[in-house]
């Protein structure tokens, strides 16, 4: 199965909480003092949002995998695409430690599609995407 992922860069994390808990009429599933995350089943989203200096905005966009045969298989379709992809094994980022591939699109919007094996104390930081200054988790 496969779960759709937004990742917001906010300058106010208290406000952007209010705003997406009333619309997805819950709260965060992860709420921490500069990162919050809902993992909602309609829509079937991991929908996250960070203050961590970076400019605010669309940060990057993904899909969620629950295996790592998964992960591979969507590895291979960028590859028959001819779109190159960084992998990151272990990537600690978000508060989770997962396994995954950077691309970017066209546009130049970065694309992440992972893994996640277990959560983790820290926010962490990924390392630098190609083509991208900063991966979600750097600044």
């Amino acid at each position: 199965m496969k779960r759709f992922h937004v990742h917001i860069a906010v300058d106010n994390l208290q406000d952007n909480i209010r705003f997406y808990s009333a619309l997805f009429g819950i709260d965060p599933s992860v709420s921490k003092p500069d990162y919050a995350k809902w993992m909602l089943d309609d829509p079937y989203i991991n929908f996250a949002l960070s203050a961590r200096g970076v400019k605010p905005g669309l940060d990057h966009v993904g899909i969620q995998v629950d295996s790592e045969d998964a992960l591979t298989e969507v590895n291979q379709r960028l590859m028959q695409a001819d779109l190159p992809a960084a992998e990151q094994r272990n990537a600690q980022c978000c508060y989770a430690s997962s396994n995954k591939y950077w691309a970017v699109d066209p546009q130049g919007i970065a694309w992440e599609v992972f893994h996640s094996l277990e959560t983790i104390p820290v926010f962490g930081q990924d390392a630098a995407i190609p083509a991208k200054t900063e991966a979600c988790c750097a600044g």
